[in-house]
């Protein structure tokens, strides 16, 4: 009897567990594409619409160092999802220990950004795929090398037969990995929880002073960085140098105007993404503050929005408690898009 009852009582767990793990694999479409409340819709290229299989592929490729020249680093090396995948290395480490030359930018909500590269060249994620991969001091590789390796696995070619109906080649690679991209989608911030989801008190006092100070014609912050994914994606010299050895935007358009301006990034989960700025100079938060209260460095190019704030330290702190109110917890955490 008391076998019989133990065997009903392990059959009943097991029955929970495998209807929950059903549950979670019908649901992991809808709960990966949802878009937040004050988000617009998801746009997906008509050669590449959201499927499951296309995603599970995706995120493969994104955690393997397959991709890199001597197998040592992947997408996730730079791009971290402790720091809202980003990094928190000045400067990434490539193939063969190379060092990058610009600070890894957080990947989130890049299913919205109209434009890739700080200087705004690429035009589309599926393009944007194959900079890292055949640039000397990241992948350094060649996407035909790549696939030609990939074809020699099975994990590999089940899935891309799947998610394509195709062998592994560059157009499945590039597709998969901006799919998964794609899918990273943050907008489950205290800010957030306050004005979209109207759920009061979410914010402390401290960060709703400092959200009035970021919106205010003192600081003019939210010229640049507004929307719901806190940029207007525009190019911008910030005062950050008074010689730019990196040129930014010139290194596309070889105009003079356009030396040192970069592209306006996100200053969602921006708690998290240190160090900032495109060279990854400054380490802390409010090292950034500081530096916007100066008023910047002299350039010719620098933006007329960029001038002193003569903030107090009261608003300092305030103007930080905001920044950090722009954290995702429940994306920094969310176990779908990790390793396991």
């Amino acid at each position: 009897m008391k076998y019989h009852v133990l065997h009903i009582i392990l059959f009943s767990i097991l029955l929970i567990s495998c209807n929950q793990d059903l549950i979670l694999k019908e649901s992991l479409s809808l709960s990966l594409m949802e878009t937040p409340i004050g988000f617009p819709s998801i746009e997906h290229p008509s050669d590449n619409e959201f499927s499951e299989a296309r995603w599970k592929l995706g995120k493969e490729l994104f955690y393997d160092p397959i991709l890199s020249s001597d197998g040592t680093i992947s997408c996730s090396s730079c791009h971290s999802q402790e720091y809202a995948f980003a990094d928190n290395r000045q400067f990434s480490l490539g193939a063969t220990n190379l060092v990058g030359t610009r600070n890894s930018p957080s990947l989130a909500n890049l299913a919205y950004h109209p434009y890739f590269t700080r200087e705004g060249g690429v035009p589309t994620l599926e393009m944007q795929i194959l900079v890292p991969i055949q640039e000397h001091n990241e992948f350094n590789n060649n996407i035909v090398l790549i696939a030609d390796t990939l074809n020699t696995l099975n994990k590999y070619v089940d899935l891309a037969k799947e998610a394509y109906d195709q062998e592994v080649n560059s157009f499945v690679i590039t597709r998969a990995l901006a799919l998964f991209e794609r899918s990273l989608i943050s907008g489950q911030s205290q800010y957030d929880l306050e004005f979209s989801y109207n759920k009061t008190g979410s914010m402390t006092p401290k960060a709703l002073r400092g959200k009035d100070l970021f919106f205010s014609d003192k600081t003019n912050c939210s010229s640049c960085h507004n929307g719901f994914n806190f940029t207007n994606y525009s190019f911008e010299n910030n005062g950050l140098a008074t010689e730019y050895a990196d040129i930014g935007r010139a290194r596309l358009t070889s105009e003079d105007s356009d030396i040192g301006l970069f592209k306006v990034p996100s200053l969602r989960n921006i708690e998290f993404t240190s160090p900032y700025m495109h060279d990854g100079s400054f380490l802390y938060l409010m090292d950034v503050i500081e530096h916007y209260n100066s008023g910047g460095k002299e350039h010719i190019n620098k933006s007329s929005k960029i001038k002193p704030l003569n903030l107090t330290d009261t608003e300092k702190e305030e103007l930080l408690e905001f920044l950090h109110s722009l954290t995702d917890y429940t994306f920094l955490n969310n176990t779908i898009f990790s390793n396991e």
